[in-house]
C-alpha cells in the first residue's frame, strides 16, 4: 500500500472515531442537563415540603386543647353509643390524645363517675316544681318491668315514652326514644311496693295515658291497685309476652317436646369441637324459653333439611352429621306443627313493632292469623287485637299507631348488664347505670355532668352495697364473712326523677 493510501485510511478511521467521540458526548452532555434539572426541581420540592410540614407542626402545637365537656362527650358516647367498656374508653383516648390536646387521657374510674353522675343529673335535671304537662306535653306510656342480676337485688325500672312515637319515629322505640322515671332496687317486689313507688312518679311526673307491661302477676296488680274512677289508666299487654304464653301453653305439653330439647342438647354437644361446629344449635336462655324457642326450632328445621334421603357414603360429613342427630328426626311433627303457629305470629309481631297497632296494620295481622292452625292460639291472638286496637281509638292513636311492645325495657337490662359491670352483675351497679343508658346523648348533659360535684355523688351512691366490695372485703382483705352482713344493712339505690 502507497503512503498516500496508508494516510487517507488514517484519516478515515480519525474521522469516524472523532464523530462517534462526538456524538457520545454529545448524549452525555445532554443527560448531565437533564439530572441536574431533575435534581434541583426535586431539591426545591423537598425544601417546600418541609417548610409545609413546619408549618402544620407549628400549627398543631398552637391548637387549642380539648376543653372538659368536650372530653366528656366523648368519653360518654364512646360508652353510651359506641358501648365499649371504661378501660376500652380510656385507652382509646389515649390513643386520640395528639388529636385531642390531652396530655392526660382519663383512667377507667373517672369515665364511671362521669356515667354515674350522667345518671344523677338527668334523674334531677327537671325541678320539682315543673308542672307534669311541661315535661310531658303528650302524655306518656309507662313502661314497667322487674329484672334480676346477682343477689337477692332485683330491679324496677319505670320508662316514659312518646304516645305518638310511632306518628314521628319510622321505626320501633329504641333507647334513644325512652326517659327513665324511676329506678329502684329491692331484695322483693310485691303489688302494693310497686304501686308505692308509682304513686311517687305519678306525684311528680303525672298519670300516665297508659301502662306497657309483661305479662307478671305483681306488676298487673300493681296497676289494679292504682286504677280508680279519678286516675284511670289503661292497661297495654306486651305482644311477645302474651304470645310466648300461648305458645307455651300449646306445646309444653307436647310428648314430643322433652325429647327434642334432649336431642338439641345431644346433638350440640356431638357437633362443636368437631368439623360441623358451624352447625352447632343457637343458644336459647332456658327463662322465658318461649320467648326466643322459635330460632331452636327454625335451626333444626333447617339442619335436617342438611339430610336428603339415601344412604351416605362411609366417613362422609353427611354420615358424620346423621350420627350427631341423636332422637332429632323423631321430632318433625313438633318442628313442623310449631312453626307453621310461630311463623304467622313472628311476621305480625315484626309489623306491630315497626308501625304500631292501628287499623292498617291490624288487618294485616288479622289476615295473618287466620293461617295460624290451632284455634287455642289464633283466637286469643284475634282477642288481642280487638281489645287493643279499642284501646289505641280511645286513646287516639288508631291512626298513627299504638306501641305494643316492651322491648324497650328488656334492651335496657340486656345493654345495662352488659356494659361496665364486669363479670359480678350486681344489681346495683346495673340500675346505678340505667338512667344513662336512655335517652338522646347531648352536648347539655356533659354539662350537667361537670355540674354534678363528689359530695352530691357520694351522698347519692356512697353507701350501696356492692358485691365486688364485699368480694373484695373477704377474699383479700381477710375481713370475714360478717362483713356481708354489715354491707347487706345498708339501703339499696333508689332513683326517683324529681
Amino acid at each position: 500500500m502507497s503512503t498516500y493510501a496508508k494516510m487517507r485510511t488514517r484519516r478515515d478511521n480519525w474521522r469516524r472515531k472523532t464523530g462517534e467521540l462526538r456524538t457520545q458526548l454529545h448524549y452525555q452532555r445532554r443527560e448531565n442537563r437533564r439530572v441536574k434539572r431533575e435534581r434541583d426541581q426535586y431539591k426545591r420540592e423537598w425544601h417546600s415540603s418541609q417548610r409545609a410540614l413546619k408549618a402544620l407542626q407549628q400549627n398543631h402545637t398552637l391548637q387549642p386543647r380539648q376543653d372538659k365537656t368536650g372530653l366528656v362527650l366523648i368519653a360518654l358516647q364512646l360508652f353510651l353509643i359506641a358501648r365499649i367498656g371504661f378501660r376500652a374508653v380510656s385507652r382509646v383516648l389515649a390513643v386520640m390524645a395528639s388529636q385531642l390536646g390531652l396530655t392526660k387521657p382519663p383512667c377507667a374510674q373517672t369515665i364511671s363517675n362521669w356515667v354515674t353522675r350522667l345518671s344523677l343529673a338527668r334523674m334531677r335535671d327537671v325541678a320539682p316544681s315543673t308542672p307534669s304537662a311541661a315535661r310531658f306535653p303528650r302524655g306518656y306510656i309507662l313502661l314497667l318491668d322487674i329484672s334480676i342480676g346477682l343477689g337477692q337485688g332485683k330491679i324496677l325500672t319505670l320508662l316514659a315514652l312518646d304516645p305518638q312515637h310511632h306518628g314521628t319515629q319510622p321505626g320501633a322505640p329504641a333507647l334513644t326514644h325512652l326517659r327513665c322515671l324511676a329506678v329502684a332496687v329491692a331484695d322483693t317486689w310485691t303489688g302494693e311496693t310497686i304501686a308505692a313507688l308509682l304513686r311517687e312518679v305519678i306525684a311528680r311526673a303525672g298519670a300516665p295515658i297508659a301502662y306497657l307491661k309483661d305479662g307478671g302477676t305483681d306488676l298487673a296488680k300493681a296497676v289494679r291497685v292504682l286504677t280508680t274512677p279519678d286516675t284511670a289508666s289503661v292497661s297495654i299487654d306486651d305482644l311477645s309476652h302474651y304470645a310466648a304464653n300461648l305458645l307455651k301453653h300449646a306445646f309444653e305439653g307436647h310428648p314430643q317436646y322433652p325429647i327434642f330439647l334432649q336431642a338439641c342438647g345431644a346433638v350440640s354437644k356431638r357437633l362443636k369441637q368437631t368439623v360441623l361446629a358451624c352447625l352447632a344449635p343457637p343458644k336459647v336462655s332456658t327463662k322465658a324459653r318461649f320467648m326466643n324457642l322459635h330460632r331452636l326450632v327454625s335451626w333444626a328445621e333447617r339442619l335436617l333439611a342438611q339430610s336428603p334421603r339415601g344412604r351416605a357414603a362411609k366417613g362422609s360429613l353427611l354420615q358424620k352429621l346423621r350420627d350427631a342427630f341423636d332422637s332429632l328426626p323423631l321430632c318433625k311433627r313438633l318442628i313442623n306443627d310449631y312453626l307453621a303457629n310461630a311463623k304467622p305470629i313472628l311476621e305480625s309481631q315484626s309489623l306491630l313493632k315497626r308501625r304500631g297497632l292501628n287499623q292498617t296494620t291490624y288487618e294485616a295481622c288479622q289476615r295473618q292469623l287466620t293461617t295460624i292452625p290451632l284455634a287455642s292460639i289464633r283466637i286469643p291472638l284475634s282477642m288481642w287485637l280487638d281489645n287493643h286496637l279499642a284501646v289505641a281509638r280511645a286513646l287516639g292513636l288508631q291512626t298513627m299507631g299504638l306501641p305494643i311492645s316492651s322491648d324497650g325495657i328488656e334492651s335496657l337490662f340486656g345493654v345495662g348488664k352488659h356494659l361496665g359491670t364486669g363479670q359480678i352483675k350486681d344489681a346495683s351497679r346495673i340500675a346505678l347505670r340505667i338512667p344513662a343508658l336512655c335517652g338522646e346523648l347531648t352536648r347539655a348533659d356533659a354539662e350537667a355532668v361537670l355540674r354534678v360535684t363528689v359530695k352530691e355523688q357520694n351522698e347519692a351512691i356512697g353507701s350501696l352495697p356492692s358485691l365486688i366490695k364485699q368480694r373484695r372485703d373477704v377474699f383479700s382483705k381477710g375481713e370475714g364473712l360478717a362483713v356481708i352482713t354489715n354491707h347487706a344493712a345498708h339501703p339499696p339505690l333508689r332513683l326517683v326523677l324529681g
